[in-house]
């Protein structure tokens, strides 16, 4: 019988919690996952990704015949707290407090919660007197965020999009198989799409506002204007299009930015105006080919309009990724779930991004499945239901059980 010591629970996602770990400033909680890792006495590995920046890899190994599963959650939040409409709102800030049966506190739900539930269902399963036959690892990682560098943004707090599970996989962190909790709604995500940023540029004239009467033609902006309409255009070809579909699910696609000019220099026109998308394309579709695809729409513009200087730019390819629903880890969560809570849980296939990208692609058959998304309260910010996090610790303890086997 394994048992979720609750009280320890919530002190693990609380110190977790404490510490600040924006993207690019992980290196301190990677230090508490490996003093975590050091009181269970199980095997710690620190992989230095670069400077303030570090993973934290824990092995309890097993007697040896099973088959390994680790566990994988980032440590970098979603939001630093010190943004300006954030910082006032104390469910955003690096402390924890428990109000009305639910915890509060910067990236508990994204993914603070999941990696106190890894420790917790370790310790729950030691307490138990349970030897596996396989190892588990626990993979605290940086840099997971949708965040890229890009023109002036430049430095660690912009490297995401699986830098520390990149970085993990080719520095010894590999298992048979890898549950990844990111916030599902208890749901078993068997697959996610992948992302393609593309920069479209459109050029203009680049004169004084004295001498630019009768010339707006000519202005980049109001040329990305004219471009931003037929990039609506566009957007339902791709999203309706049944090759950029993925088991039911629609492509999607995001205006996310536009940029162009000089604040401090509005007396002159911009010699060029960029618009930024987010594409997202299926786990089935080499992004090689979704590449190609998007730059000879982006052709296409620059035919329509010749004197424009219209350029395609992709600087961002995150693929996306799946698992069978087969798979013994699948069978396995079923099998938990049902025991914890009562019946199958649900299926689903998600348009966000997660390392799962990196880990199937290293050959580790990874499976998304976690918490709820966390209500985003107005006024306090993030949380999650505590009983929410003591059953989903439970699950992932007799998950450990069913993929490692008991010696």
């Amino acid at each position: 019988m394994v048992t979720i010591d609750r009280e320890r629970l919530v002190d693990t996602a609380s110190r977790l919690i404490g510490v600040h770990s924006f993207t690019g400033d992980e290196e301190n909680m990677a230090r508490l996952m490996t003093s975590l890792y050091e009181d269970m006495g199980v095997h710690t590995q620190w992989q230095q990704v670069e400077e303030n920046r570090a993973n934290a890899l824990g092995t309890w190994r097993g007697a040896g015949g099973g088959k390994s599963l680790m566990f994988n959650g980032h440590m970098d939040t979603s939001y630093s707290g010190r943004e300006p409409w954030l910082r006032d709102v104390p469910g955003f800030q690096p402390q924890a407090f428990v109000e009305d049966g639910r915890l509060y506190g910067l990236g508990i739900s994204n993914m603070k919660g999941a990696l106190a539930c890894y420790v917790e269902a370790v310790r729950a399963l030691q307490d138990a007197g349970v030897r596996l036959r396989g190892d588990v690892l626990i993979a605290a990682v940086s840099g997971e965020i949708e965040k890229t560098q890009y023109g002036d943004a430049q430095g660690a707090q912009y490297r995401g999009y699986a830098a520390g599970t990149r970085y993990l996989v080719s520095h010894g962190g590999v298992a048979d198989m890898c549950l990844l909790g990111e916030p599902t709604e208890g749901k078993v995500v068997l697959g996610h799409f992948g992302a393609l940023w593309l920069r479209i540029r459109v050029h203009g004239n680049f004169i004084h506002t004295a001498f630019s009467e009768g010339k707006q033609e000519q202005n980049s902006i109001f040329r990305a204007h004219e471009l931003v309409s037929a990039i609506r255009e566009w957007i339902p070809t791709w999203e309706n299009d049944e090759a950029n579909s993925y088991r039911g699910a629609k492509a999607i696609v995001n205006v996310g930015a536009i940029e162009g000019g000089f604040g401090w220099r509005v007396s002159r026109t911009p010699h060029h105006t960029d618009v930024f998308l987010d594409v997202r394309v299926p786990p089935t579709k080499p992004m090689g080919v979704a590449r190609r695809e998007v730059l000879d729409w982006v052709r296409t513009l620059g035919d329509g309009h010749p004197d424009w200087g219209v350029e395609g730019e992709v600087y961002v390819t995150a693929p996306g990724a799946e698992i069978e629903e087969g798979h013994p880890i699948v069978a396995a969560i079923d099998k938990a779930h049902a025991e914890v809570y009562g019946g199958t849980p649900e299926r689903d296939v998600t348009r966000w991004f997660s390392d799962a990208s990196a880990l199937t692609r290293y050959g580790v058959p990874t499976v998304n499945y976690g918490t709820s998304t966390g209500l985003m309260d107005v006024e306090k910010g993030e949380n999650l239901a505590i009983d929410g996090l003591v059953q989903t610790a439970e699950v992932y303890a007799r998950v450990a059980m069913e993929v490692c086997g008991v010696a």
